[in-house]
């Protein structure tokens, strides 16, 4: 959170930066990405195994509208606040840059969550700036950490190479959903590049200062380098692979309230869903 310098590697110069700066947004993304992919689960479910109770639900999704909002708002404050709070009273210049790089881009996120809230408050400001919006915050995210890392050692410039990759695909995605809106395969990406963003910030922060002690990377070895291209890739693959067991328990959850709270519609249900099975039988 603050703007320290560490020694990484063999003969490696200082590292800026500390573990702690980069696991809390972090933990942010992974927390953003996470409930995005629930919030699809349980809308899209409710539709297809309740279709008269989902009625029941649009009330509750209303509401975590507002509340997302509200919640990703005091994770930019709390991150603001870390970063003042653990700074160092006398930090060089290039520090203090570098500091300010990481604040624009909870400004950008800061100001998605106030339109955000805005936007479900006052009717008469467009839905679709949510999005804009968002798409902002990933681009400027994106070209921020492509132009942090200048002068720095090949293993750290490629680790951020990879973060802003990640980050702009998900600004390109959520502005492709201005122009698709309704789109469960976008909405579904969108979560899963967040989610990367936020694993790889914490690979990001083990690669550059081993917190929990051990040899350190060597900044400067080109193995290193092969060796995180796969390591990005692997993040992903478990992203997909986390996204798919809180599908099923999601599901199931779902499932299970249908039955018990609206038995008699489920009953309905049921018999309907055998209808169209017998028709396409046929």
């Amino acid at each position: 959170m603050n703007n320290s310098e560490h020694t990484i590697g063999v003969n490696s110069p200082k590292v800026m930066g500390d573990f702690g700066g980069h696991a809390l947004p972090g933990a942010f993304f992974i927390t953003m990405g996470l409930w995005w992919y629930i919030k699809i689960i349980l809308l899209y479910t409710y539709k297809k195994q309740a279709r008269i109770c989902y009625l029941q639900s649009k009330a509750f999704f209303q509401r975590t509208e507002n509340l997302e909002g509200i919640v990703f708002l005091g994770m930019v404050l709390t991150g603001v606040t870390c970063m003042q709070i653990f700074s160092e009273s006398k930090e060089s210049q290039l520090n203090k840059l570098l500091r300010f790089h990481h604040l624009t881009v909870y400004l950008f996120f800061g100001l998605w969550a106030l339109i955000n809230i805005l936007c479900f408050n006052i009717r008469s400001i467009p839905v679709f700036l949510t999005k804009l919006m968002l798409a902002n915050a990933f681009l400027v995210n994106a070209f921020i950490f492509y132009n942090h890392t200048h002068g720095r050692q090949m293993v750290d410039i490629l680790v951020h190479q990879l973060l802003c990759l990640a980050s702009f695909l998900a600004g390109l995605v959520a502005f492709l959903e201005l122009l698709f809106t309704k789109s469960i395969v976008l909405e579904l990406l969108r979560s899963s590049l967040t989610i990367l963003q936020g694993s790889w910030l914490w690979q990001l922060g083990f690669v550059l200062f081993t917190p929990i002690g051990g040899p350190a990377w060597d900044l400067n070895d080109h193995n290193n380098s092969l060796f995180l291209i796969i390591c990005f890739c692997w993040h992903y693959a478990v992203t997909y692979i986390i996204m798919g067991v809180v599908s099923v328990a999601v599901t199931w959850v779902v499932k299970w309230k249908v039955k018990n709270l609206c038995p008699s519609e489920f009953g309905l249900l049921k018999n309907a869903e055998r209808d169209e099975e017998s028709e396409e039988e046929m």
